[in-house]
């Protein structure tokens, strides 16, 4: 017993703690293969860009724009003749119908003066009294009179504006983006409208997409007379802004300043060649995907022809097949935010298929 305590038990002790230190060592200097692929902050794999297919889908091109329901601009009522205001027959407010008598004019038409000669050949000259004849003014359409800023015996001329009729009837209107006219080559003369607080969503006639002419205010700035440019300026000109807008049926009940989403089907392809428009550079008619090298070089531009879009996806209409692999993202172009937006080549954002500029 005295010989276990002397020699066997301080052995066995040193033992176990050098097994102990040994242990820590490889711990801390040598870890296994297995610890290493099992740490997630130690990168496995390699970086690579996202790729798609090309794939068969149909595509749905409704262009969603957000306006207000506006009253129909009154019709202005003008003068056939000159002459004065006889008798103003109607007042602001009045309801009317179409050719209904506002008010007439007097106008009076100098004749020749009467010429006699008398028994002693004395020639006589007797002036007559104007020829005095009646034009009316009539309403242009049934309405409500907003305008009629005349009196009796007032001075008009041919062609003044001498009231106006306002029609009982409204029109949905919105601003178009520029970049959405793209969707809307094949413009359709209908549309669907909601109305916020109102009735279900009816069908506008009449549509129509509207971009005033440029004014001379909106020239560039820098622009010298004869089409020169003056030294040492720079200005940039204003683009007008494109309308939308469409008859509200005169059977659906709306009031002028209601919030309208308008919804403009311009079209649908099913069956056909599609792959995301952030895939794309360009958004419509022609554009350039990229394919991925197989052997890891630069992609290969491919030209493609586009053709219908719903914002979040084109129609491929020419330059791949079904099952080409094309980049997700144009190189060069911001990956997506994480709210569903993307900023697409041409620098608008594409969110969950509305453009935004």
């Amino acid at each position: 017993m005295g010989v276990m305590r002397r020699w066997v038990f301080p052995v066995l002790r040193i033992v176990v703690l050098a097994a102990i230190a040994v242990a820590l060592v490889k711990l801390a200097f040598f870890p296994s293969g297995e610890a290493t692929a099992a740490d997630p902050a130690v990168p496995t794999g390699e970086l690579s860009d996202p790729v798609t297919a090309v794939a068969t889908g149909t595509i749905v091109n409704d262009v969603r724009v957000t306006g207000s329901i506006v009253a129909d601009d009154a019709v202005p009522a003008r003068a056939t003749a000159a002459g004065t205001v006889n008798e103003v027959q109607t007042a602001v407010g009045t309801h009317v119908e179409a050719g209904d008598v506002l008010f007439d004019v007097k106008i009076e038409t100098p004749r020749d003066p009467v010429v006699t000669t008398g028994p002693d050949g004395a020639e006589t000259v007797t002036e007559r009294k104007p020829l005095v004849t009646y034009s009316a003014v009539t309403a242009p359409i049934a309405g409500t009179v907003s305008q009629l800023p005349v009196l009796s015996g007032q001075a008009v001329a041919i062609g003044d504006t001498v009231g106006a009729v306002a029609p009982p009837t409204f029109s949905a209107t919105a601003s178009l983006p520029p970049e959405q006219q793209y969707r809307l080559v094949d413009r359709p003369d209908s549309a669907s409208v909601s109305v916020k607080g109102g009735p279900a969503p009816f069908t506008c006639t009449a549509l129509s997409i509207t971009t005033p002419p440029a004014t001379a205010s909106e020239a560039p700035s820098g622009a010298a007379p004869g089409g020169g440019a003056a030294s040492g300026a720079s200005g940039s000109g204003s683009s007008s802004t494109t309308t939308v807008r469409c008859a509200v049926p005169g059977d659906v009940t709306v009031f002028a300043g209601l919030s309208a989403d308008i919804t403009i089907s311009a079209g649908k392809a099913e069956g056909v060649l599609t792959v995301p428009t952030t895939a794309v550079k360009g958004s419509a008619e022609k554009g350039i995907v990229f394919v991925p090298d197989e052997k890891g070089g630069d992609p290969k531009e491919v030209p493609v022809t586009l053709g219908l879009t719903d914002g979040t996806s084109v129609q491929i209409t020419g330059g791949l097949a079904e099952g080409d692999t094309v980049l997700e993202f144009v190189p060069g172009a911001p990956a997506p935010t994480g709210d569903g937006c993307v900023q697409g080549p041409g620098g608008g954002m594409i969110c969950s298929g509305t453009a935004a500029s």
